[in-house]
């Protein structure tokens, strides 16, 4: 069995730009730290990319915040992620989930069954997002979230993404 990790969306704009919390901050050792624990070839990585016309989305209709404009400094993994993952295969996502990782991980899978662990930003919307789109794509694969290494929006939040994906049957590790 191979184990993967995916970092979902650990960028500026996540972690202390438009859309940045203390608690995102708090993680990226931890994030760095996890992330040097899997072999390199094991890493994947999401990246929320948006286009100039964000705002004219139904996404941006909802939240008016511009953030993870293409090629922007808010887009752009964060630095002390980056280099703990250079040869991480990176994701770039319109959306909250990605079909395309979900796609890769399950031609991965046919090649040799996978373990998957999610860790990143944010808990609430785009790791529990991704986590229930694996979770239906390959519903006999283990799949666990790491909290230490996740930031929600809010810490309550946060916690209610958690309490989502166990009663899902996604782990959640300690």
């Amino acid at each position: 069995m191979k184990k993967v990790l995916v970092v979902v969306d650990m960028q500026n704009d996540f972690i202390d730009g438009a859309l940045g919390t203390k608690e995102a901050q708090e993680i990226v050792g931890r994030v760095a730290e996890k992330i040097r624990s899997y072999p390199e070839d094991c890493v994947y990585a999401t990246r929320d990319t948006h286009e100039e016309d964000y705002l004219e989305t139904n996404e941006g209709k909802n939240l008016p915040v511009p953030h993870c404009i293409r090629e922007s400094e808010g887009w752009q993994i964060r630095k002390e992620i980056q280099e703990a993952m250079p040869h991480a295969v990176i994701v770039d996502k319109p959306s909250f989930a990605s079909l395309e990782l979900a796609d890769l991980l399950c031609r991965e899978n046919e090649r040799e069954e996978l373990e998957i662990e999610l860790v990143g930003l944010c808990t609430d919307i785009c790791v529990v997002s991704n986590a229930l789109l694996l979770k239906a794509r390959l519903p006999e694969t283990k799949i666990s979230v790491d909290p230490s290494c996740c930031a929600g929006v809010t810490p309550e939040s946060h916690e209610a993404a958690l309490l989502t994906m166990k009663m899902c049957q996604i782990g959640i590790t300690q």
